[in-house]
């Protein structure tokens, strides 16, 4: 075992102090001061109660920031003799001012463009059963507040402001920028100003138009393998080389980007699309110094990652990226309804003005009426507090279905752990057809994913990847034995 740092404990003064929850002070500035290098590997840190003191705040206080540290990777626990700072490199989160670069797209003599066509074998799978089970990223409708989401949407089209009812050329509403900016600050550590969020009608869009602006035909762009449909269809679209990255327990095998002359990274680090891992905090830094001697972007996504059911939601790597190199981006499709439509992202500095003029050439805004009553509801409190109810009621339904999973499918399926998220990874026990269970399972009004269809290269994890978010505990055990059916029939043939 490593010696433990014998580097003298200098009192800890609360950087930004008066902004944000008190939890949040306190790990971002341990954060900042592992990051920089100011606490060292292997030193130790004060025990809670010790630092509470120090800071006149509670221990549970200082408790709840030590949990986002050490589920984060910042810092690990040994029995008996507490909290001591990690093995990070803090060298590794660095500073520049990237450059970009113009799309080109080349067109077919006849026919539809090379675009075109890829765009036409669109690989990602859209539920053809109205209401099927195990829905992947579909939310609880039956417990969405329509009620007061229609009375925001109804003040503005009765009452329509000019400003609403012009063409927008600024990237998206100037209320829901702020409040976004407010949000993502509080709630996911992001750090922007206002003009580098840009709004667009959902998260595809987003993937969209960063391939566009960021991606010429040839150039190398990495993807998780297993990973995202979506975002393996609009880099495919504008061109791109896509290089599979392996995923392990730890998230994206960063260490199989370098000398790979890779342009951009597309990444779901809070919670990997599909498999349900974390990227620690040692192989964000390593993306980060990756992107930085590369002169690379890297696109985090951050899908749902306000859905996290231990300890609480985790910093995003846009909040410690130095460099301008992280395009975050996100979505209401999951906490509102997919119908909505509305995602937005936010662009480095240097690129916001790039992409906001970009958002209307092609199209991509949403209607600023939807965006004004977004704005009002994120104002009101009223998206913190369904997003707080969800988590609850996700938490319940996830726990339900593990235990439903195992009683049922154990024969079958090994439900894999996760602490987050709106769906699931289960690993196949034994052989079985897919597509004859796709097909069986269809017949039963069952839509299931399977993880071989996230894969480029060979499957290494056969599987199914299953929603459960959107089932109500009530009904979740029929629809795991018509599933069940499935299996027994496709097994018996």
């Amino acid at each position: 075992m490593r010696p433990a740092n014998t580097r003298k404990w200098q009192p800890l003064v609360l950087a930004g102090a008066g902004k944000g929850p008190l939890y949040r002070q306190v790990y971002e500035t341990l954060r900042a001061a592992i990051v920089d290098g100011t606490l060292g590997p292997g030193q130790q840190i004060p025990p809670s109660r010790a630092l509470a003191e120090q800071l006149q705040l509670s221990r549970n206080t200082v408790n709840a920031a030590y949990e986002m540290l050490l589920s984060e990777g910042y810092i690990s626990s040994r029995p008996g003799a507490g909290y001591f700072v990690a093995l990070l490199n803090p060298d590794e989160a660095t500073t520049a001012t990237p450059t970009a670069q113009a799309p080109g797209p080349k067109r077919s003599s006849r026919g539809v463009s090379r675009r075109g066509a890829i765009l036409a074998k669109a690989s990602r799978p859209v539920a053809k059963i109205a209401g099927a089970a195990f829905q992947r990223g579909y939310p609880a409708l039956d417990e969405f507040p329509f009620r007061a989401w229609q009375q925001q949407v109804d003040r503005h089209l009765r009452h329509p402001s000019e400003a609403l009812l012009r063409y927008q050329d600024d990237g998206g509403l100037q209320s829901l920028k702020v409040a976004l900016m407010e949000y993502l600050r509080l709630a996911r550590g992001v750090h922007c100003g206002a003009d580098q969020v840009v709004i667009v009608s959902g998260g595809q869009a987003a993937l969209d138009l960063i391939s566009r602006l960021l991606v010429d035909e040839g150039d190398r762009v990495a993807i998780e393998e297993p990973g995202y449909l979506g975002a393996r269809d609009a880099l495919l679209a504008a061109g791109a080389d896509l290089v599979p990255v392996p995923v392990d327990d730890d998230g994206l095998c960063v260490d199989a980007l370098n000398g790979r002359d890779i342009r951009l990274a597309y990444v779901t680090p809070s919670y990997q699309f599909p498999m349900g891992v974390t990227l620690d905090a040692t192989r964000r830094l390593q993306m980060l110094k990756w992107a930085q001697d590369e002169d690379a972007y890297v696109i985090e996504d951050d899908y749902d990652s306000e859905f996290r059911y231990r300890g609480r939601p985790l910093s995003s790597m846009q909040g410690i990226d130095r460099g301008g190199r992280v395009i975050y981006l996100g979505t209401f499709s999951k906490v509102m309804y997919p119908g909505l439509r509305l995602g937005y992202l936010v662009a480095p500095e240097h690129l916001a003005s790039s992409f906001a003029a970009a958002l209307r050439k092609t199209g991509q805004d949403t209607p600023l009426i939807l965006q004004a009553a977004m704005a009002d509801f994120i104002e009101s409190g009223q998206f913190t507090s369904h997003i707080r109810k969800m988590r609850l009621m996700y938490a319940s339904r996830q726990a339900r279905f593990v235990e439903l999973a195992n009683a049922l499918l154990g024969d079958w399926l090994e439900v894999l752990p996760t602490d987050a998220g709106m769906q699931i990874a289960c690993r196949f026990k034994r052989q079985i057809d897919e597509a004859r269970l796709v097909e069986s399972a269809a017949v039963r009004g069952i839509d299931i994913g399977l993880l071989s269809s996230y894969y480029i290269g060979r499957c290494s994890t056969p599987g199914l990847f299953l929603g459960y978010a959107g089932i109500p505990e009530g009904q979740m055990e029929n629809d795991l034995f018509a599933l069940k059916a499935a299996f027994l029939e496709v097994a018996r043939s």
